[in-house]
């Protein structure tokens, strides 16, 4: 427990959020693609998924590694576009608003989605689940102006 702490408390940091952009994403696709999709590294802190989306300007596969909150025994997952706490929304959030059929990674198993933009009541609720999920999500927040996107993913 007191290491799932000090993780929390470390990701939570303004030094954490400039460096995990670059670093975290290339070493989960470097991994996920040596183990052919076995493993992801930032998965021994959180759940997560390699999202396979289609590009809103260039039509073109774009691979992302994401935590999840996996919802209904696997069978949903949340997304949050928190982008670490840095302005701006992540581009894979852009690309699932221009074309919500993805298809997701998760546990070795490729499986198609479809993606929903959560609003209102149920973003709320969803977002009270994510923060006693993972806390730092709410400092994430605290840094930026714009409502961090939380999107549900639904199998086909």
């Amino acid at each position: 427990m007191r290491g799932a702490r000090m993780v929390q408390k470390v990701s939570s940091t303004r030094g954490f959020a400039r460096v995990a952009p670059h670093v975290i994403p290339a070493l989960d696709r470097a991994v996920h693609r040596l183990t052919r999709g076995k493993v992801l590294l930032s998965a021994h802190m959180l759940p997560g998924v390699v999202l396979t989306s289609t590009g809103a300007r260039s039509g073109q596969p774009r691979r992302t590694p994401l935590a999840c909150m996996p919802e209904d025994g696997g069978r949903r997952w949340i997304l949050v576009g928190s982008n670490f706490g840095r302005p701006g929304h992540p581009a894979w959030s852009h690309n699932l608003l221009a074309h919500p059929e993805a298809e997701i990674s998760f546990k070795g198993r490729d499986v198609p989605v479809t993606a929903s933009l959560l609003a209102g009541e149920e973003r709320a609720a969803a977002w009270q689940a994510l923060l006693a999920f993972w806390p730092p999500y709410a400092a994430y927040q605290a840094r930026v102006e714009r409502e961090i996107r939380v999107f549900r993913l639904v199998r086909r």
